[in-house]
């Protein structure tokens, strides 16, 4: 079970961060281009969020059931801070930024303002993301 549930959190990242990608510069060429927030926009912003959050859910689960995740918490050298501190606690910030960021761009009146708020916080929650990821393992 933990190899599988590893494997599909492995693949599904790349798919969670192509729509986070594409979530964020869609924002930025609409801030850009001053164009109108539409549907499509909407569309893409939700997607990133959902799959986001359902990467967040997978990942919590291996968590639990992984030797690397809560059981290795105690064992602080730098391969195991990263899995079992590092990469869970900024990922679940990264989540809550992009949550905020959906919130706020439902409050904003202004196409760009929406734009706005969706670049700032779902890049920055990106940034966040690709900056814990366990490469070393996960290239392998």
């Amino acid at each position: 079970m933990y190899s599988a549930l590893q494997s599909a959190h492995s693949i599904f990242a790349y798919i969670v961060l192509a729509v986070l990608f594409l979530a964020s510069v869609n924002a930025i060429m609409g801030i850009v281009s001053k164009k109108i927030f539409t549907d499509k926009d909407l569309r893409i912003s939700l997607f990133a969020l959902i799959l986001s959050h359902m990467q967040l859910l997978l990942g919590l689960i291996l968590y639990f059931v992984s030797p690397l995740g809560s059981a290795s918490l105690g064992n602080m050298n730098k391969v195991f801070r990263l899995t079992s501190l590092e990469h869970p606690l900024i990922n679940i910030i990264a989540l809550a930024l992009i949550t905020i960021g959906w919130s706020k761009h439902k409050k904003e009146e202004s196409n760009n303002g929406k734009f706005k708020k969706i670049a700032l916080f779902y890049s920055i929650g990106l940034l966040l993301i690709l900056s814990r990821i366990p490469w070393s393992s996960w290239m392998s």
